[in-house]
């Protein structure tokens, strides 16, 4: 083979082209020219040793045998919880690694909201915490992150759903809970409602740095339609736990508005005197008592349409509607004087606001007292309103016929005890008062039953245990309450169609008409007990009907909270014992 003389002068060194075996830098010498590089050693110097890790240092390396400093702490923020709990409980959902600003007595709660509890015990448990301790709740993934929430279009459907719950009756703090649980699903994390009895509003700061976002709302009008009061408790839940959009939310709202009422304005005054002679014969009257108190009752319902109609207020209303039942008693008495009193207490019960009387109380006793003082007021007019009207009929019926004089319709109302009689009247009566307030039909039946239930209790205490009417009116209104807060909670659902109905065979018509019969006849030292009496019946039954929501509560564990003190945080505006 053919030698090549410029490989063979390259490939040697010195006079030798054999390599040099006591490994000199010869070993290492580079295979051409263009290796060659001003970082190479020279001939004769040995190369440096190789290092045993490639690691590339810095000018900000730190040098050996220098410790570094500790970092300092970072600043707290008031809207992030601290990070001491995370020793036997984990981190809330949201909170951060940053340091404490300051840590509560009670310890920092941990919340885990879950789709298996009512939106209504979820929301209360975030509202009843103060806006520093709120965890972050989790929601679902909408798709609108990166843009971030339309807050005016968020507040706007806020307020409206408030609107439509406060003016059906619901309580203010399940208004407020309403509120609180459709701003935080759309991504409003520190938001403050309020609600009172007339004014809606709603405060969102994104930060402390940040411009607060406040938007209001007035409640003009009321109207009791239950129906639509459960599609709006529906509509919430699917904001609140399936993750709806916005759009979803808004159409979802125009549908629940254009809705009908569920029962025409002929079966309203059909139920109106459907009551009044359950009612008549839950105190002792007959068939022909029941007809004359069914026919006075509907008389006043179309008064009281008419006088609506023309625009008159509501105290107005109430007193056209009280004047029909009365006059038809009173001219019943004329012929069967000891019946009287039977046909006109049918016609007080489809009268007395019953409804108001337990949200007024109920926000009471929950800490909403401007919400709770209005309420009872508007309760005050609307019983005065009854009182005028029946009082003026009375008067006129004793100028006509001084017989009347010598009624004593308390002796002839309590000597009535028939047992079955009662109990369907009052399940009849619950029944009508379903009817009246526009309920959904799938739950006609249970607020019927829970009537039922309600009578049997109060009979059973009265008669046979020969307890005073007000402590066993307000045992039967606590089972009421009791009751219609499992159903509510077993339906996801509100408890006043479980409630409001149940309470009617309770409410105190007959010594009421006691009361107004005494001061026509200029008996006011007589009178002035028995609407005490009333009164007395009246606060028992909202008492009693708080009271057994509150104990459903109490038993049944609110969702996912752990607080390191234990118990469950008192309601809004308490001192927290």
């Amino acid at each position: 083979m053919a030698s090549d003389p410029q490989r063979g002068q390259r490939g040697t060194s010195g006079s030798s082209g054999a390599p040099d075996p006591s490994g000199t830098p010869e070993d290492h010498k580079p295979a051409s020219d263009e290796a060659h590089s001003a970082f190479t050693p020279p001939l004769g110097v040995p190369y440096p040793p190789a290092p045993e890790e490639e690691h590339p240092t810095s000018e900000f390396a730190l040098p050996a045998g220098l410790r570094p400093e500790t970092p300092a702490d970072q600043e707290g923020s008031a809207f992030t919880p601290p990070s001491g709990t995370t020793g036997q409980h984990p981190m809330p959902v949201g909170a951060t690694a940053m340091g404490a600003a300051f840590t509560p007595p009670h310890g920092i709660p941990v919340v885990r909201l879950t789709k298996e509890a009512p939106w209504q015990d979820r929301m209360r448990t975030m509202l009843r915490m103060p806006v520093g301790e709120r965890p972050v709740p989790e929601r679902l993934e909408r798709g609108d992150e990166e843009t971030g929430p339309a807050v005016p279009r968020v507040l706007d459907l806020t307020l409206r759903i408030g609107e439509i719950l406060l003016a059906g009756g619901e309580g203010a703090e399940d208004v407020e809970a309403a509120m609180f649980g459709v701003a935080h699903a759309y991504g409003l994390e520190r938001v403050e409602p309020t609600v009172t009895f007339t004014l809606l509003s709603i405060s969102y700061q994104p930060s402390l740095v940040d411009d607060p976002v406040t938007a209001s709302r007035t409640v003009r009008r009321r109207g009791v339609d239950y129906n639509r009061l459960s599609a709006v408790f529906r509509l919430v839940d699917d904001i609140t736990s399936e993750g709806i959009t916005l759009e979803e939310a808004y159409r979802g709202l125009a549908e629940i508005r254009r809705n009908r009422h569920p029962y025409p304005s002929w079966a309203l005054t059909v139920a109106s005197g459907l009551l009044s002679g359950a009612a008549s014969m839950l105190v002792g009257g007959n068939m022909l008592v029941f007809v004359a108190a069914a026919v006075g009752s509907m008389l006043g319902d179309r008064l009281a349409w008419l006088a609506s109609g023309r625009g008159l207020p509501e105290f107005y209303q109430f007193v056209v509607a009280a004047m029909p039942p009365a006059a038809v008693g009173v001219a019943f008495g004329l012929a069967h004087a000891s019946q009287a009193s039977a046909v006109i207490t049918g016609g007080l019960f489809a009268l007395i606001p019953g409804r108001a009387l337990v949200a007024g109380v109920h926000d009471g006793l929950t800490g909403y007292y401007i919400t709770a003082a209005a309420r009872l007021l508007e309760v005050g007019y609307l019983i005065v309103g009854i009182v005028v009207g029946v009082l003026s009929v009375l008067y006129i019926g004793l100028q006509l016929n001084p017989d009347l004089r010598r009624l004593n319709p308390e002796q002839a109302l309590q000597q009535y005890n028939e047992p079955l009689v009662q109990i369907v009247a009052a399940m009849l009566l619950a029944l009508a008062f379903c009817v009246l307030l526009q309920q959904e039909r799938n739950t006609v039946a249970f607020a019927t039953l829970n009537g039922g239930v309600a009578w049997v209790v109060y009979g059973t205490l009265v008669y046979r245990a020969e307890i005073n009417v007000v402590p066993a009116t307000a045992i039967a209104a606590g089972l009421v309450g009791l009751f219609g807060q499992l159903l509510s909670r077993y339906r996801y659902a509100s408890a006043l169609p479980y409630v409001t109905a149940a309470i009617g065979p309770l409410l105190p018509g007959s010594a009421t008409y006691f009361g107004l019969l005494n001061f026509a006849q200029g008996h006011l030292s007589q009178g002035l007990p028995s609407l005490v009496q009333a009164a007395s019946l009246a606060l028992a039954i909202a008492v009693g009907v708080n009271l057994g929501a509150e104990v459903a509560r109490l038993f049944l564990r609110a969702p996912g909270v752990e607080e390191a003190a234990g118990g469950r945080r008192a309601a809004k505006r308490t001192r927290g014992f």
